[in-house]
């Protein structure tokens, strides 16, 4: 049985009802008074009173306003996850097959006709958001692609605007927040209403996503990001270390776990975290710092297989591999966001510009679902074709099995495909039969 060597004492108990509350009072105002409600919460919550679509001329000379190092780091990232998802589509195909003589199905994929993208901007400019979400709709197929994201002073930042312009946002809102993902699911400001709406954000944000789904679809509800490193005694403590205060940086509520086998490294890995964590800069030392105090965990387990076991348990955001035999680990393990294999491989990469989408499931929604992908944003839809050689048997299994499920109208319409379209011989035969 695994053995803990730092427990998670956990945050302080949080009420989500008050989150609930507020974000259920903003919606229902929204749904009534429209673009004159989000004009009001935006300058209240964001001190936003300049236009709400961002000129299309702000954002083709954003790229110029972004240093050419970030420039062309976005442009390496934007390559990198839209061949990703372009080989994802590739392999998500349309067939047709005929299952019996004269019966003939098939399946579709579909893109939605129109996704609206949330790009977080609180702490942090989340450049990468904007690629990941955008690029990903477009690779699908989707002709029409909304984003918005919290403006500040002057805007949007550059950086911003010119990913979202470089992956392909045909319209870009001013708005953040409840506001922002209600804006796009009504259609306000003249834009149409998105069929599904995908990205991270804080709670409300989430929160929003929750309550407006079912007339517009979501990807997910995602939460405080979270991830594990698992490591044996061929790991470096030192990166270890580096890795578990790298994702603690995203907030106060991002848990980040070791599991490990060999003691040694656990005992060098605690030893090294507080002088990790004070080499990251203000504020980000003190939201890692209260991370790893309340939410981290170091696991030590006996056994590879156990290691495994745990992680799947777990089923993490981020799962990063720093052990021996990595074909093993991607072949074993099968409940995680995304795989990090190899000490080489930090979850950075994921989180920025390797490829692979880093809009992934949290606590714990791994064990049934997947990250953001070129599927999310398809309709896998199918169809039917009967000819008469297939009516005898499929109208009588049909007729059949509704009268039994006590579905009179169903049967009928079975059996006038009989009457209606099978030949009078073949009709004839049937009924000596």
């Amino acid at each position: 049985m695994p053995l803990t060597l730092k427990t998670a004492p956990g945050l302080p108990p949080n009420s989500s009802r008050d989150t609930t509350d507020t974000v259920q009072i903003m919606l229902a105002r929204i749904a009534t008074q429209g673009e004159v409600a989000v004009a009001e919460y935006a300058a209240t919550l964001d001190g936003w009173t300049g236009p709400m679509i961002v000129p299309q001329s702000e954002l083709e000379a954003a790229a110029d306003k972004v240093a050419p190092a970030l420039r062309n780091a976005i442009t390496y990232a934007h390559a990198n996850i839209r061949a990703f998802a372009l080989a994802q589509r590739a392999s998500v195909t349309d067939f047709e097959t005929e299952l019996r003589p004269g019966l003939i199905a098939g399946q579709r994929q579909l893109p939605v006709t129109c996704a609206g993208a949330y790009v977080p901007g609180g702490r942090y400019a989340h450049i990468a958001s904007a690629l990941m979400t955008i690029t990903t709709a477009r690779a699908a197929g989707v002709s029409h692609v909304i984003a918005c994201s919290p403006p500040h002073q002057g805007g949007i930042p550059p950086a911003i605007l010119y990913a979202m312009h470089l992956a392909g946002a045909d319209r870009v809102l001013n708005l953040g927040g409840v506001q922002g993902i209600a804006a796009m699911a009504q259609g306000l400001f003249g834009l149409r209403a998105a069929d599904i709406l995908v990205g991270p954000g804080n709670a409300y944000v989430a929160e929003a996503k929750r309550q407006i789904f079912g007339p517009t679809g979501i990807d997910m509800i995602a939460g405080p990001t979270d991830s594990m490193v698992v490591a044996d005694a061929t790991a470096d403590p030192a990166l270890v270390a580096l890795d578990l205060a790298g994702q603690a940086e995203h907030g106060a509520t991002s848990p980040v776990w070791l599991v490990t086998d060999h003691a040694p490294l656990a005992r060098q890995v605690l030893a090294l975290m507080p002088a990790t964590l004070a080499r990251l800069p203000e504020p980000n030392r003190t939201a890692a710092a209260a991370a790893w105090d309340a939410l981290g965990e170091v696991i030590l387990c006996s056994s590879r297989e156990e290691m495994a076991q745990t992680a799947d348990t777990y089923a993490p955001e981020h799962l990063h591999v720093q052990a021996a035999d990595l074909d093993w680990w991607l072949k074993r393990l099968s409940a995680y966001g995304s795989l990090f294999l190899g000490a080489e491989t930090t979850v950075a990469f994921g989180d920025k510009a390797a490829g692979p989408n880093h809009v992934l499931p949290t606590g714990r929604a791994a064990r049934y679902t997947g990250g953001l992908s070129v599927h999310k944003f398809l309709k896998t839809v199918t169809w039917q074709r009967v000819t008469a050689q297939a009516l005898p048997d499929l109208a009588t299994a049909t007729a059949t099995i509704s009268r039994a499920e006590g579905m009179e109208g169903h049967a009928l319409t079975a059996d006038a495909r009989l009457d209606t379209f099978l030949n009078t011989p073949l009709r004839a035969a049937m009924t000596k039969g």
